[in-house]
């Protein structure tokens, strides 16, 4: 019975490479009967779940309804997406984002919901971190359209350089990947050399210290509750 049901949760969650936009595009009738059998199966797994469980404590376990519910909302979206292309309309799947919810709630996952509930823990811990990072992210674009906004400065493309402050957040916060090293940094760099020392001073705080920080900050709390975590609190 476990292994049935881990082969049809990830049937069904491998779907999305199949359906539109697809990477390996199949006929919709072909997918739709795929997920309906899924369905059957999840339905059909609760059911036998529910006769050899008490009713009280089947009905107030907040997983059995979480399936339920993502049951009756994947075959609702199904149903309006396929009368919707008799129609010629486009339309999106919304229900995909709710299929993972089959790996987690089902009674075999407890380990899967055992580092689900840890990093659920977890995030509120970090958050003060991560505030830190985004009020130094957004320090360092404040400096940086007051230090080229006014230069008339352009990119290799022939772009205005640093004078939109939404863009320049979004250009340092790939910068603090490198990914757009050393390109981001090359117009200043042109204008004068010492322009570098502020890219360098922002690489340095928030790519090498603050991502440091952040990953230390997630590994030791995310630990800390996997440890304190009781066996019965996965079920």
């Amino acid at each position: 019975m476990r292994t049935a049901t881990y082969f049809f949760i990830f049937l069904n969650l491998s779907l999305a490479l199949f359906e539109e936009p697809a990477v390996y595009p199949l006929p919709f009738l072909a997918t739709s009967v795929l997920e309906v059998l899924c369905l059957l199966v999840f339905l059909g797994r609760l059911t036998h779940f529910a006769k050899v469980t008490l009713h009280n404590m089947f009905w107030k376990d907040t997983k059995n309804i979480c399936i339920m519910v993502a049951i009756l909302l994947s075959l609702t979206d199904l149903a309006v997406y396929g009368v919707l292309r008799l129609y010629d309309v486009k339309s999106i799947r919304w229900s995909r984002i709710v299929r993972p919810i089959f790996l987690i709630n089902f009674a075999e996952s407890r380990q899967i919901r055992r580092a689900f509930r840890s990093i659920r823990n977890t995030l509120p811990e970090i958050t003060y971190v991560f505030l830190l990072f985004m009020f130094s992210l957004l320090m360092f674009s404040l400096m940086a359209l007051k230090l080229f906004g006014e230069r008339n400065l352009q990119t290799a493309e022939g772009l205005p350089y640093f004078r939109n402050y939404l863009e320049i957040v979004f250009d340092l916060y790939v910068l603090v990947t490198t990914a757009n090293s050393p390109d981001v940094m090359m117009p200043a760099f042109d204008f004068s050399s010492w322009y570098a020392l502020f890219f360098i001073a922002f690489v340095i705080i928030n790519t090498y210290i603050f991502m440091s920080l952040f990953l230390a900050v997630v590994y030791n709390n995310y630990k800390k509750h996997l440890k304190v975590m009781p066996g019965g609190a996965c079920d």
